[in-house]
């Protein structure tokens, strides 16, 4: 069977394609998805819909016509006599199935899965700090603050932060935000990002959940194309979150300091990478660490290294 790989913007673009392709109609067409489209979220991570398509044989329908110009039609059996149904000449009812309902069925899934890239758009920020790879990677970016080395200045990190720059600007100017400020530093195997405009507010979004969505983005396409962590300002957005956070630590903090150990209340996003440095940077001799509860959100303990062996 001749298969293609068949390329669109949306799953019905490539049906259309793979019928021309093959110069039939896309009821004559079987094909496996395999990679759904997606609009991405403010530009990044558009993905095309990709099937393997491949024109249905008509091999099995040409000997089943012979055998029925063969075989001689079976005498209609009297009123009164029920002949009983064989499994063999029993209906399939999906092949009873018109073209016009797989068609769509095949559209209603489609919807369904718009829905689904729309809804996601709203909660990819929940991602942040869903998986323990990108939990790993934070804890490592905390800690790599603690040895400073302002290495901005070196040819590679200048040709980085160049290069980053030029694209977020491009990708601002893509979107429809007005940022009229964007600068890059690369230094301590980290990329600080600083972004203002008009705009600014919005970009950061009620409560930071575009903020934590942009951070989320840039962090996959930075650490994978440049192997840097990322430090995003906004405005003076983690300014201010860093301020809060060092008034709710304060009691923490003395708590510990009395107690031994304690914990914070569970933090979204960024808020918990904060209190992360803050908390190592309070407590260097004790084991600071992100935990997940129940409800799958994140909070930070502190407590000493030997606590498990004191029991």
């Amino acid at each position: 069977m001749n298969m293609k790989r068949i390329e669109a913007p949306t799953l019905e673009e490539a049906y259309k394609r793979a019928a021309k392709e093959f110069d039939c109609s896309i009821t004559e067409i079987s094909y496996e998805i395999v990679q759904h489209p997606s609009t991405g979220v403010m530009g990044l991570f558009k993905k095309m819909a990709i099937i393997i398509a491949a024109k249905k044989t008509s091999v099995v329908v040409a000997e089943l016509e012979q055998q029925q110009a063969v075989i001689p039609p079976k005498e209609t059996p009297p009123l009164e006599q029920e002949t009983p149904q064989s499994s063999s000449d029993k209906v399939d009812p999906v092949a009873e199935t018109s073209a016009d309902e797989e068609i769509s069925l095949a559209q209603k899934k489609i919807d369904i899965l718009d829905q689904q890239i729309n809804t996601h758009k709203d909660t990819v920020l929940q991602s942040f700090f869903d998986t323990k790879v990108h939990e790993d990677k934070v804890v490592e970016e905390a800690e790599s603050f603690a040895t400073f080395d302002d290495d901005r200045e070196a040819p590679e990190n200048k040709k980085r932060a160049i290069e980053i720059e030029a694209k977020l600007t491009h990708l601002m100017e893509q979107s429809c935000f007005e940022i009229d400020t964007i600068e890059v530093d690369v230094f301590n195997n980290t990329a600080h990002i600083f972004i203002d405009g008009d705009d600014a507010a919005l970009l950061i979004g009620k409560e930071g959940y575009r903020y934590n969505a942009l951070s989320y983005m840039l962090f996959n396409w930075i650490n994978a194309h440049y192997n840097l962590y990322i430090k995003l300002e906004i405005a003076e957005f983690i300014q201010a979150q860093e301020e809060m956070i060092v008034n709710y630590l304060k009691p923490i903090i003395e708590h510990v300091k009395e107690k031994g150990r304690g914990k914070t209340k569970p933090l979204d996003g960024i808020l918990v990478q904060i209190a992360l440095e803050q908390l190592r940077a309070a407590f260097p001799n004790k084991y600071v660490a992100i935990k997940t509860g129940k409800d799958n959100r994140k909070f930070i303990i502190i407590n000493n290294f030997n606590s498990k062996k004191d029991g």
